[in-house]
């Protein structure tokens, strides 16, 4: 008996071991831009190199608020990311409504069909897209970063929503309309609460792809003034003698939002996760 118990608390220390140690490849880079981003420009370059600052200074983040047009690409950013998530779940949410709802010729064939045009990468679609948006005189501007992003997630987030929506039944929703609820009000107070779970999901989904895009941003968008935060950071690698601390700082501003993005509709998820439980 003694023998046993020993095993299995060496078997749950190996793995929590073999969790830290991958808890710890992954957050070791992020740990790495914030000590560099800390340190002075001498520090950075020092060897053998030094994981804690031996001079903290903020003077990366001031150059870079300063210095750069960081602020003008964060704006665009938060613009373009929120427009892409909206535009996005709207769509997506009454394609995948139809898809699980209403019974027409040769719907299964759709879905498999949109989850299929998944399957491009963003560098065979960009050039149609950017030849499409400049006869129809639309490139170079925020709404055709919206339109682009909204296009290369809606396959997928379709897909998810259509999952999400497969699993409520439908006796609720007919329940309420046998109450006297009209169609949409039963789609509001009845199916997309139960649905919150995959709303949220595909809503981190489309914000961090949006968020991190380099790919439409660099051919769509021409102006610096309209650039996104990808591109804006990756034009500040223009010298022979690299500013790591400047760049270790603007990528803290980029991952820090992203993040707390993420935090913020966890309990959300959770909560919707739970709500789905309970009214299933």
């Amino acid at each position: 008996m003694n023998r046993w118990r020993f095993r299995r608390l060496s078997s749950r220390n190996l793995l929590y071991l073999g969790a830290a140690l991958l808890v710890l490849q992954a957050a070791f880079p992020f740990f790495w831009m914030v000590s560099t981003s800390l340190k002075p420009p001498a520090e950075v370059f020092v060897q053998p190199p030094s994981f804690i600052p031996h001079e903290t200074t903020w003077d990366n983040f001031h150059r870079l608020f300063t210095a750069t047009h960081f602020l003008t690409y964060f704006r665009n950013s938060v613009k373009v990311s929120g427009l892409a998530v909206l535009l996005t779940m709207v769509v997506s949410t009454a394609g995948a409504y139809s898809l699980t709802r209403y019974q027409y010729r040769g719907r299964e064939k759709i879905a498999g069909l949109i989850l299929c045009t998944y399957m491009f990468a963003p560098i065979m679609i960009v050039i149609p897209f950017f030849i499409l948006a400049k006869k129809l005189g639309i490139e170079n501007t925020h709404f055709v970063l919206v339109l682009a992003f909204t296009s290369f997630c809606l396959p997928f987030t379709l897909w998810l929503m259509r999952a999400f929506f497969k699993t409520i039944p439908v006796q609720l929703e007919e329940a309420a309309l046998v109450d006297g609820a009209g169609r949409i009000r039963a789609v509001i107070y009845v199916v997309m609460p139960l649905a919150l779970p995959g709303i949220i999901a595909t809503s981190i989904f489309t914000f961090i792809l949006a968020w991190n895009d380099y790919i439409f941003t660099r051919i769509l968008i021409t102006s610096d003034e309209l650039k996104t935060l990808p591109v804006g950071v990756q034009d500040l690698f223009h010298s022979a003698l690299i500013d790591w601390g400047l760049i270790m700082a603007a990528g803290m501003m980029i991952t820090i939002p992203a993040l707390l993005f993420f935090v913020t509709v966890q309990r959300y998820l959770i909560r919707g996760w739970g709500a789905g439980a309970v009214k299933g």
